[in-house]
């Protein structure tokens, strides 16, 4: 697979690692063009919306996992998100005083996390980043030997337009193998890969011209896109967590609220009716039309 946005899990039979290839066009223009992002965001948005597709390809749940950085600095929220169903969706916040040498590591307070949201459980797994490089790769990669004790090594590249990742895994039965020197050898084949090979080239040709040697197999694909989790249901949640006083006084001149996703920009209306019919009954939603 070449074009369009992907994720393709792979084995390397001989050294017993699984991997995951994974490279974004489409979506990540729907993302990036939601916002005017200054250059050092995007490019650090890109590489984190990669990311959570990567961790997405060696879990088996219905669901989702996301990735938020929050900071007191110039730079306050990034977040992006993949579901199982290969739906992709990010966002980041940031104030006018962001420098252009921005980095990780200067964000201010930087706190860095990873969730999963399992669907059919209702079951919530946080686990925390130790911000302490400005490479998002290697945080990550540190981030899975020191909390899943899975050694992992991630790759991530953006040029403007795309955005690709490559990741390898131990598998968790073969951290002990017979082969000692399959991580090791494994490694220093992949520090070859460039960024434009991994951005441009055709990820199984990628994968042969990486291991060859290793009896690449690929085990799956699935198609990636841009899709937003909003709805009506879930802005109608919102407006009763505020209470029935709050959410009628945010009624404007109109007549209506709009509340409008910072993800995909729909927009929702909801008359005075609308709200008291939230509160009369919690279990029913108003069927106003969104608008886009």
């Amino acid at each position: 697979m070449s074009d369009g946005d992907f994720l393709l899990r792979f084995l390397l039979e001989r050294a017993q690692l699984r991997g995951v290839v994974v490279r974004l066009s489409e979506s990540w223009r729907q993302v990036r063009e939601r916002a005017d992002y200054p250059p050092a965001v995007a490019d650090l948005l890109a590489r984190v919306l990669t990311a959570s597709a990567l961790f997405t390809g060696n879990i088996k749940f219905e669901g989702s996992l996301s990735i938020q950085l929050k900071a007191t600095g110039a730079l306050s929220l990034l977040f992006a998100e993949c579901g199982h169903d290969g739906a992709l969706r990010g966002l980041a916040r940031w104030r006018d005083d962001l420098p252009d040498d921005f980095t990780l590591t200067r964000a201010g307070n930087p706190l860095l996390a990873i969730t999963i949201e399992n669907a059919a459980s209702g079951q919530r797994y946080q686990g925390i980043v130790p911000v302490d490089a400005d490479d998002p790769a290697l945080l990550f990669a540190r981030y899975f030997e020191r909390s899943e004790q899975l050694p992992t090594r991630v790759l991530l590249a953006h040029d403007g337009e795309r955005c690709a990742g490559l990741m390898l895994q131990q598998l968790p039965a073969s951290a002990a193998g017979a082969d000692d020197d399959a991580w090791n050898r494994t490694g220093h084949l992949l520090a070859t890969a460039s960024a434009e090979e991994l951005l441009g080239l055709d990820a199984e040709r990628l994968l042969l011209r990486l291991f060859h040697e290793e009896t690449v197999r690929v085990l799956s694909t699935q198609p990636l896109r841009f899709g937003c989790r909003c709805s009506r249901e879930r802005v109608a949640g919102m407006l009763r967590t505020l209470g029935r006083d709050e959410a009628l006084a945010s009624i404007r001149d109109d007549g209506r609220i709009e509340v409008t996703c910072e993800f995909c920009n729909t927009r929702y209306h909801f008359d005075a009716i609308d709200v008291e019919q939230i509160f009369l009954d919690p279990a029913g939603t108003p069927t106003s039309a969104a608008e886009h």
